[in-house]
């Protein structure tokens, strides 16, 4: 990781009222965490290709993908939809380590879905591949939903940040935040294999500062879109 000046983004905090959801969590507080998304690229190209049972099983199959390397991290899944998914890290740990611990989780979801894409390819003509986000900051645990259907969610600027640079990032890549990067920068073990590219900066639309950002480029560039 070079020597850098980083300016890790400001926080929206969000305060809701503070109570328990079933597994014990303290919702309501405001807290440091890292917040990954990672999304699959060309999902309704796949949709309309395909069966609706058979986008099923691959979801199946991809969903359990991102759920191992999340939980093999310490991570937790706090939102699902289909083809993508979010994550926070170190609500616990901290912020240093759940900045690692998110990178971990992203390499291994990169690594992991490089076989079953090859094989979606070979067996069903599917070019398609992963984006993934990060971003570290003040986040509020949320209990949000009607009456008897609510679930435990992260909300504040922090997760709208980590879900931009997750539309941004091309197939195969990691797009992380400056924040995170000092944060990384602090891990005490060395950690071989990191290259990381500094980006030049971005303006996130809707946001009136531009952004920092670092990557993890991609090994293989897939022609896909950035979005579904």
């Amino acid at each position: 990781m070079p020597k850098q000046k980083y300016r890790p983004d400001g926080a929206q905090l969000v305060r809701l009222p503070l109570h328990s959801d079933r597994g014990g969590e303290l919702t309501g507080r405001v807290a440091s965490a890292t917040v990954l998304f990672v999304d699959l690229r060309g999902y309704t190209g796949i949709a309309e290709r395909l069966a609706a049972a058979s986008v099923m099983r691959l979801l199946e199959e991809f969903c359990m993908l991102l759920a191992q390397a999340i939980d093999g991290h310490h991570g937790h899944i706090y939102h699902i939809a289909g083809d993508g998914m979010m994550a926070g890290f170190g609500l616990r740990e901290g912020a240093v380590q759940g900045a690692a611990n998110a990178m971990d989780a992203a390499r291994e979801m990169l690594a992991a879905f490089a076989p079953m894409a090859s094989r979606w390819r070979r067996d069903l003509r599917i070019d398609t591949g992963i984006g993934i986000g990060i971003h570290q900051g003040e986040v509020a645990l949320a209990l949000l939903g009607p009456s008897g259907r609510e679930t435990t969610t992260l909300v504040g600027d922090t997760v709208n940040v980590a879900a931009r640079l997750c539309n941004r990032a091309r197939a195969g890549e990691v797009l992380f935040s400056a924040a995170v990067a000092a944060a990384m920068e602090e891990t005490a073990a060395p950690r071989s294999g990191d290259e990381f590219l500094q980006l030049p900066q971005f303006a996130l639309r809707g946001r009136s500062r531009p952004l920092d950002i670092w990557c993890v480029p991609a090994s293989e560039r897939v022609l896909v879109g950035t979005g579904s």
